[in-house]
């Protein structure tokens, strides 16, 4: 289970640096908003599986 949390937590931090690169270049402000949304969906993922992690660990 700790592999799935650390897959969670990099791709949330791929897809934040994706974003970050992309305005610092001056790159198209749309990729920028959509890889943002992106990386809420996935942070909302990863707080999922953190919870259900910590919830199963529990029992």
């Amino acid at each position: 289970m700790d592999y799935v949390i650390m897959a969670a937590l990099a791709a949330v931090a791929i897809v934040l640096l994706l974003g970050l690169w992309n305005m610092l270049r001056g790159g198209s402000a749309n990729l920028s908003q959509k890889l943002m949304r992106w990386r809420v969906v996935l942070q909302f993922f990863a707080i999922i599986v953190v919870m259900l992690v910590a919830w199963m660990r529990g029992h």
